[in-house]
């Protein structure tokens, strides 16, 4: 009978002008934040590198055939990378200057040997959760992170010689070793892979293995950079990619086809998620302009049931009930239009050959939380300030 009496001066277009664009609003702001989040994440599962990072090197030409050009880099010509406003950081990738190969140290396989060159990257470039990637002077085992490619030609000579292939997760059980080469002979230390990696066609190393091994083996090889790593800043990636043309560098072509795809799609749906945040924001406010509205519509029957003994408290309740029902309503059918959008959209992004994790994300269920939250209080604030005004009047 207390709502009733107190909604019957009701306009409803108001409020379901409100209601659709909140609805709107609500769902492109849940969708275009999941497709942020698992776009961000997009390849983090193959690839070691950071975000946003690639590695670069000089192009070849005739020049460099006929050594009039440099192909590594000298550095001046790192610092000056640096100093461009979308870049995040450069770091050198170090190489052995010495010769080594790697084999199988297990009994339980057969014996499988190849040469191989070993790099080095900065760790904060690095996106490795494994605690074991460190190694100081005295420790008997290299932790080791192995490019696909290598286990690939592993399985091949295994098909070859009709033995049975390696999976990921035994080739990181299998025991294998090193064989430092100098001028003066060879020693070796044991290694093993703790991971894999699609960026780099070498197999890396911690930083201090790599300075120890070149100390040791090719103490008076001077280290030359002909690779650096370049991490540019979020939905920059096209300025990244216009400077190495513009310096004549190359990287390889997986990394640069995903940096300018999460650079594209990532500033598309930014602009996205920022029409749906003023769409949400406007829909609010006139989701609680409709409830100053109806107040003052009510300010008679508002204050004769003040006067009759129900406490202010008590009308607050009731309006605020109402509409965070209206909220509640308006969040149940963003869901609902949420996953029918994601279906649809998850089997485009498949059927176009991006494989992006199909989970929820968490951070737009809290958006819509927050969103929700939001809008309930300032309907509670705006009923009892309203209320009390008419019972202090």
């Amino acid at each position: 009978m207390l709502r009733k009496l107190l909604f019957q001066h009701q306009d409803k277009r108001q409020l379901i002008i409100a209601v659709i664009g909140a609805f709107l609003g609500m769902t492109f702001l849940i969708t275009s934040i999941h497709y942020l989040v698992k776009v961000n994440e997009f390849g983090e599962g193959a690839n070691i590198l950071g975000p946003n990072t690639v590695i670069v090197q000089k192009k070849v030409s005739s020049f460099n055939t006929l050594n009039i050009a440099k192909t590594d880099f000298s550095l001046s010509e790192i610092e000056e990378i640096k100093k461009k406003p979308f870049i995040l950081d450069v770091q050198p990738v170090e190489s052995n200057n010495f010769n080594i190969t790697i084999e199988t140290a297990d009994p339980s396989v057969p014996r499988f040997r190849g040469d191989i060159f070993i790099q080095t990257v900065d760790p904060d470039f690095l996106d490795i959760k494994s605690t074991k990637w460190h190694w100081k002077e005295g420790d008997t085992l290299v932790p080791i992170l192995m490019p696909r490619d290598l286990l690939v030609m592993m399985n091949m000579f295994m098909s070859s010689k009709d033995m049975p292939q390696i999976s990921d997760e035994l080739a990181m059980d299998i025991k294998f070793k090193f064989a430092l080469i100098s001028d003066t002979g060879k020693e070796y230390i044991s290694c093993r892979i703790i991971g894999f990696t699609n960026d780099m066609p070498s197999v890396l190393v911690p930083q201090n293995f790599m300075t120890w091994a070149n100390n040791r083996f090719a103490p008076n090889a001077e280290q030359k950079i002909t690779q650096i790593m370049i991490s540019g800043k979020e939905n920059e990636f096209g300025l990244v990619e216009q400077m190495l043309e513009e310096k004549h560098l190359e990287s390889k072509n997986a990394q640069v086809a995903i940096g300018r795809l999460k650079s594209m799609v990532g500033t598309l749906i930014l602009v996205v998620l920022g029409i749906s945040i003023i769409a949400v924001f406007l829909s609010g406010l006139v989701l609680i302009q409709y409830l100053q509205l109806l107040l003052s519509k009510n300010l008679y029957e508002v204050r004769t049931l003040m006067r009759l003994g129900h406490h202010p408290n008590t009308l607050v309740k009731n309006f605020f009930v109402y509409f965070s029902k209206v909220f509640g309503i308006i969040g149940l059918l963003s869901i609902g239009c949420f996953i029918g959008f994601k279906l649809f959209l998850d089997s485009l992004f498949e059927s176009g050959g991006l494989y992006i994790d199909t989970g929820l994300s968490l951070l737009s269920i809290l958006a819509l939380v927050f969103a929700y939250s939001l809008f309930a209080m300032a309907s509670y604030l705006s009923a009892r300030k309203g209320i009390y005004e008419q019972n202090n009047g």
